[in-house]
């Protein structure tokens, strides 16, 4: 693959994502949602960021494993209950990080 090749699919990915991102900028305030809409939208930021977090709680080297065996998951378990009863998202991140490594030189 050659220099030119490279740097003009570097120019035009650029490109395309400045146009499909740029309508939302420039004609967004024209564009009404309905109510109903938009309480849906309100949940994608959580749904994407589970479909990022629970494949990694469960599957080991491309095995699932939801067993009490896998630290990753009972780290992640203990991690959903702390924040449920203190709503602390850096505590969150502590306990959960502490709770994996206990967890892994235990397990």
């Amino acid at each position: 693959m050659s220099d030119w090749y490279v740097w003009a699919a570097i120019a035009l990915m650029t490109l395309s994502t400045l146009i499909t991102r740029s309508g939302f900028f420039l004609f967004g305030h024209a564009v009404k949602l309905p109510p109903r809409l938009k309480h849906a939208l309100s949940y994608a930021p959580a749904a994407a960021m589970a479909a990022i977090v629970i494949p990694d709680l469960v599957a080991a080297e491309g095995v699932i494993d939801v067993s009490f065996a896998n630290p990753k998951l009972l780290a992640g378990i203990g991690g959903a209950i702390f924040f449920a009863a203190t709503r602390h998202l850096l505590g969150t991140i502590v306990a959960g990080m502490a709770l994996f490594t206990v967890l892994r030189l235990v397990l």
